[in-house]
C-alpha cells in the first residue's frame, strides 16, 4: 500500500485510530468482563465434544453439564455487579473511547434474565430430551444462550448483528429438532425464512447507517447522526427504519408476529418457553440499544413507529388469544403464544415513550421483562407437567387440574393472575402500572387508553383459563351398551394416571413460583433496580 493511499484512507472512510497506546493494534482484553457469555460458549463446545465419547446410558449427564455451565455463567455476573467494565475499545473522535463490549448495569440485568431463562429451560428439558439427539440439543441451547448473553453488552452495530444471529441460528435448529415430526419441520422452516428475510432487511439498514455515519460504534453513530448533511438525511432515516425492522421481528411485534403461534406449537415445549422469554429479551435489548444509544437524533422517526407497533401488537395478540380461548380444543401453547405477542406490545410502550420524554423510560420495559420472564416460564413449566399425561396440551385438558395436581393448579393460577395484572399477582400489576406511567409521562395518552382496553380484553381469557382449573373434570358419557374398555369412550379414557413430576421440572416450577411470590411481596425492589440500570 502506497503512502498516498494510506494518507487518503481516513478521509474516505472516516477516522482510522489505533486500538492501543503507541499506535499498537493489539488490544488488551478484559477477560472478566466477557466471562459470562464466554463461559456459556466454552460449555457448548465442551458438551459437543463430550457427546462424542458418551454412550446412550449416560447422555443425561450432558444435560446436567449444561445446567452447571449456565449456573457458572450466572455466578460470573456477581464480580461485575459494579457495572463499570468495558473492553475491545478504540479511541473515539471526541477524545474518549468507543467500546464494542460494555458490562454496564443494563447489560448485566439482561444477561441475568437470559442466563436464568436458559437455565430454567434446561431444567424443563432434562426429562424431555429422551427422544431427541441429546448432544445436539444441549449444544444448540448453549450456543443460542451465548449469543443472547453477548447481545445486551454489544455497543457497536457489527457486534449486535453477530450476537443476534448467534442467538437465532441455533434456535431454528432447536425448533425443528424433533426428527420425523412434520409440524416441527414446518415450524422451523417458517421461522427460518421469516428470520432470514428480517435479518437481510436489518443488514441493509445497518449499511445505510454506516454509509451515513462512517462508524459502527453506537455512541459514535449517535454523534454523527446529530449533524447529517441534507443530502444524506433520507438515507439515514431509511437506515434507522430498516434496522428497527429486524429487531421488531425478534420481538414478535405486529405485523412481524405471524411466525409465533406455529413456531411455538411445532417446537418442543421447552424450546417454546425459551423463545418466549430469551428470544424476546434478545429482541428488546437490541431495540433499546439502537434507539436510546444510536438513534436519539431520529426519535421523531422511531418514536411514532414504535407507538403504532405497540398498539397493533397488543391488540392483535389479545384478540387472537381471545379466539383461541373460545375453542376449548385449541392448544394451550398456542394461547400462550398469542399472549406472548400481546405482552410484546406492552413491552414496546416505554421504548416508544422514550422518544417523547426528557428522561429514558426504558427501565419500565426492563422491569416488565423481568416479571414476564418469571411468570411465563412458570406457566410453561405447568404446561410441560400437563403434557406428560395429555400430550395434546389442549385448553380443555386443564379442566379440573386442581383435583389431579393441586400445587400445579395453584401455581398456574398465580402465574395467570400475574400476567393479567390482578392481586395476588402484585408484580404483574406494578409492572403494568409502570408501563402506563411511562406512556402518560411521554404524552402518549392515546396509547395508554389502547393499553387499558387490551388489559381488559386479556382478563377474559386469563380468567377463563384460571376458572377451568377448579371446575369438575368433564366425563365422557357411557355408551348405550354399558361401560366398555374402549380407549376413547370407556372408563380407561377418564382414568388417566397421574405421573410423578420429575425433579428438574419440579425444581423449575418451584423456582418460578418462589420468584413470583418474592417479587409480588416487594415489587418496588425490581422496579427501582430496573430504573437504576438506565444508561
Amino acid at each position: 500500500m502506497t503512502p498516498d493511499l494510506v494518507t487518503a484512507l481516513p478521509a474516505a472512510a472516516g477516522p482510522v485510530t489505533a486500538a492501543g497506546p503507541g499506535g499498537s493494534l493489539v488490544q488488551s482484553i478484559d477477560w472478566l468482563a466477557i466471562a459470562p457469555p464466554l463461559a456459556v460458549a466454552v460449555a457448548a463446545v465442551g458438551v459437543l465434544v463430550a457427546d462424542l465419547f458418551t454412550d446412550a446410558r449416560h447422555k443425561h449427564l450432558l444435560g446436567w453439564a449444561t445446567v452447571a455451565g449456565l449456573a457458572v455463567a450466572l455466578g460470573l455476573l456477581v464480580p461485575l455487579r459494579a457495572g463499570d467494565r468495558s473492553t475491545f475499545c478504540v479511541p473515539a473522535g471526541s477524545g474518549g473511547e468507543a467500546c464494542s463490549y460494555t458490562a454496564d448495569h443494563f447489560a448485566l440485568v439482561v444477561q441475568a434474565l437470559v442466563l436464568g431463562g436458559a437455565l430454567l429451560t434446561a431444567l424443563l428439558s432434562l426429562d424431555d430430551t429422551r427422544r431427541l439427539p441429546a448432544g445436539e440439543y444441549w449444544f444448540l441451547l448453549l450456543s443460542s444462550a451465548a449469543g443472547a448473553a453477548l447481545l445486551p453488552a454489544s455497543r457497536d452495530l457489527v457486534t449486535l448483528v453477530v450476537a443476534l444471529e448467534v442467538a437465532s441460528l441455533p434456535a431454528f435448529a432447536l425448533v425443528g429438532i424433533k426428527r420425523g415430526d412434520r409440524r416441527s419441520s414446518e415450524a422451523a422452516l417458517k421461522f427460518f425464512l421469516s428470520s432470514v428475510t428480517a435479518t437481510a432487511v436489518m443488514l441493509l439498514g445497518v449499511s445505510f447507517v454506516y454509509a451515513t455515519a462512517g462508524t459502527t460504534h453506537l455512541t459514535e453513530v449517535a454523534a454523527a447522526l446529530d449533524e447529517v448533511p441534507a443530502r444524506f438525511s433520507t438515507l439515514a432515516a431509511a437506515g434507522v427504519v430498516l434496522t428497527l425492522v429486524g429487531f421488531a421481528f425478534k420481538t414478535a411485534a405486529a405485523p412481524f408476529h405471524f411466525w409465533v403461534p406455529e413456531t411455538y406449537v411445532g417446537a418442543p415445549l421447552p424450546v417454546a418457553a425459551y423463545l418466549s422469554v430469551v428470544g424476546k429479551a434478545v429482541g428488546f435489548s437490541g431495540l433499546v440499544l439502537v434507539t436510546v444509544l444510536a438513534f436519539p437524533a431520529y426519535a421523531d422517526v422511531w418514536g411514532p413507529a414504535l407507538a403504532v407497533l405497540a398498539a397493533l401488537t397488543m391488540t392483535a395478540g389479545n384478540v387472537a388469544a381471545l379466539r383461541q380461548d373460545a375453542d376449548r380444543a385449541r392448544s394451550a401453547v398456542r394461547l400462550l403464544a398469542w399472549s406472548s405477542v400481546a405482552q410484546a406490545g406492552y413491552l414496546l410502550v416505554p421504548i416508544a415513550a422514550t422518544a417523547y420524554s426528557a428522561d429514558p423510560q426504558t427501565g419500565s420495559t426492563l422491569a416488565y421483562a423481568l416479571m414476564y420472564a418469571v411468570v411465563n416460564l412458570g406457566a410453561f413449566a405447568v404446561a410441560a407437567l400437563v403434557a406428560r399425561t395429555h400430550p395434546g396440551n389442549r385448553i380443555s385438558d386443564y379442566r379440573g387440574l386442581w383435583t389431579r395436581r393441586p400445587a400445579a393448579a395453584l401455581a398456574l393460577a398465580f402465574f395467570l393472575l400475574c400476567l393479567a395484572g390482578l392481586p395476588p399477582g402484585v408484580i404483574g400489576l406494578f409492572a403494568k402500572v409502570a408501563v402506563f406511567r411511562a406512556a402518560v409521562d411521554g404524552g402518549l395518552g392515546w396509547l395508554a387508553v389502547v393499553m387499558a382496553v387490551n388489559v381488559v380484553i386479556a382478563l377474559v381469557y386469563y380468567l377463563r383459563w384460571l376458572a377451568a382449573l377448579f371446575r369438575t373434570p368433564e366425563s365422557a358419557p357411557a355408551p348405550v351398551g354399558g361401560p366398555t374398555d374402549d380407549p376413547v369412550t370407556g372408563p380407561a379414557a377418564q382414568a388417566v394416571p397421574v405421573r410423578r413430576a420429575p425433579a428438574p421440572l419440579t425444581a423449575a416450577l418451584v423456582l418460578t413460583a418462589a420468584a413470583g411470590i418474592v417479587l409480588s411481596g416487594a415489587p418496588q425492589l425490581v422496579l427501582r433496580f430496573a430504573t437504576d440500570t438506565l444508561f
